[in-house]
């Protein structure tokens, strides 16, 4: 199908505001913000079930950092590979995979324990037989839910640059990543409720069969905006309102591809990546931690830690949409979309330093800790809404999804890093009897790694530069 032209007088560049325009790309939105809901739902689960699981399988928290690294290795890779099948095979086609994967993923979680004795004889040939049989299957399990997870972002990120001009991106990206604090909040409501009830096996299937749903949703409403049957054509005109994408456009075939040795040489593509790799493990860490934090240090069952997990992932949605719209305060006042989202992003960086008080002042409440925490991880989702806009910024469409995956490695890495070393420090301490040392000890990271993070960014990339020569 042809490009539709705007029925309009004026021209593409003059459209500029968005009264009238249509509203067809905030459908997209939506679907994106509930895919990406389901996503940490099913990555949510294992957290939620470790207290019982522990006790059931004897883990040790080194046991339980090996499965959540299993998880978080194989999602840095694949997210390298991610964003180069999705650039190849489409948004459409390349999300719809993505989570059909990662659905199959969660569900085989319930049947991840046996993995027999001819399999146990292999694994002593490559030297983990010392592992035990639950960890690994669970370790098998990770790994599959991560393959699939691993394109959500590449696919949403580039739907959005595909459905949104860049002065919106950011909100957009803002609005669509809540979902993780959506997903976030409804797992501590819902899951122990489920295991309560039918067990942790059902937590894992009904969980996990959710995202066959959205599928139905996806592929009856999604298209390219130039294929949108459901989009006006003074709404595709002002999706397609910047200037310097049309130039690209014109100049540079669409379909031309883009290696990652190319990629690679680009300080823009090591900019985000940097910002990833430092930054990453810090939303990890909460999201697979503060369960197990919660009952080492205050002694809260699996019930009694609802409530608050719920609370302090609440506080992560202001900050994933706030900190999507923030930058258009800057944009507004002249600053190139880039140098906006950098000054924001600044000032985001500064939040998680609250996170250094939260043991000291852990003593008054377990709430003390779960509000400062909160805070912490609201600037997360912040900085998280703009450093996936800065590819958008910088790269034309596409190589959006190549790029996003890099940084995507990148960050998982960081999170395997984070993981390991939190397992390892927990064990030492609590053997120590004092575990809360360990605590304070990542608490100090998580609270100071923005700001590293920015500093090595602006460094590597001080004024915005659109790339041009892809």
């Amino acid at each position: 199908m042809s490009t539709k032209l705007p029925d309009l007088q004026q021209p593409i560049t003059d459209i500029t505001n968005p009264k009238g325009v249509g509203n067809y790309r905030w459908v997209i939105c939506s679907l994106l913000f509930f895919a990406t809901t389901v996503n940490y739902l099913d990555r949510q689960v294992l957290s939620l079930l470790k207290p019982s699981l522990e006790e059931t399988f004897k883990w040790t928290n080194t046991d339980y950092a090996d499965i959540a690294a299993a998880f978080q290795f194989t999602y840095a890779i694949g997210l390298l590979f991610a964003g180069r099948i999705i650039d190849r095979l489409g948004t459409k086609k390349g999300y719809a995979w993505a989570i059909i994967i990662w659905s199959v993923g969660a569900v085989i979680h319930a049947k991840s324990i046996p993995i027999g004795e001819s399999i146990q004889s292999t694994l002593g040939w490559i030297g983990l037989a010392a592992i035990p049989a639950s960890v690994l299957g669970f370790m098998f399990a990770r790994a599959f839910l991560a393959i699939g997870e691993a394109g959500n972002f590449p696919a949403a990120i580039k739907a959005t640059a595909e459905y949104f001009p860049k002065k919106e991106r950011s909100f957009a990206v803002g609005i669509f990543n809540s979902g993780t604090t959506i997903g976030a909040i409804l797992a501590p409501l819902t899951i122990p409720w489920i295991e309560k009830q039918w067990g942790w096996q059902a937590a894992f299937i009904i969980i996990g069969l959710i995202g066959f749903l959205w599928l139905i949703f996806w592929y009856i409403y999604y298209d390219k905006p130039d294929q949108q049957k459901r989009l006006s054509a003074t709404e595709h005109a002002y999706i397609h309102s910047d200037a310097d994408e049309k130039q690209i456009a014109e100049e540079v075939g669409k379909e031309k591809k883009v290696s990652w040795t190319k990629l690679l040489q680009y300080r823009q593509t090591w900019a985000f990546a940097v910002g990833k790799f430092m930054t990453d493990g810090v939303w990890w860490f909460f999201l697979f931690w503060l369960p197990a934090y919660l009952k080492d240090q205050y002694h809260m069952q699996n019930t009694d830690m609802a409530i608050p997990l719920a609370v302090l992932y609440s506080m992560t949605m202001v900050g994933s949409i706030g900190g999507g719209w923030f930058p258009a305060h800057f944009i507004r006042k002249g600053y190139a979309a880039y140098d906006g989202r950098m000054k924001a992003m600044l000032i985001i960086a500064f939040i998680p330093l609250v996170v250094l008080a939260a043991q000291p002042l852990g003593g008054i409440s377990f709430w003390m800790p779960v509000l400062l925490i909160g805070i912490g991880a609201s600037a997360h989702q912040a900085w998280s809404a703009n450093i996936f806009t800065t590819v958008s910024d910088m790269f034309p469409k596409k190589a959006i999804g190549s790029v996003i995956g890099i940084g995507g490695m990148a960050g998982g890495l960081g999170g395997v890093l984070v993981t390991k070393i939190g397992g390892a420090l927990f064990d030492h301490y609590k053997a120590l009897g004092h575990i809360e040392t360990g605590y304070t000890i990542m608490f100090t990271f998580c609270a100071i790694a923005y700001l590293i993070a920015w500093f090595i960014m602006k460094s590597l990339v001080p004024k915005y530069k659109l790339i041009r020569d892809l």
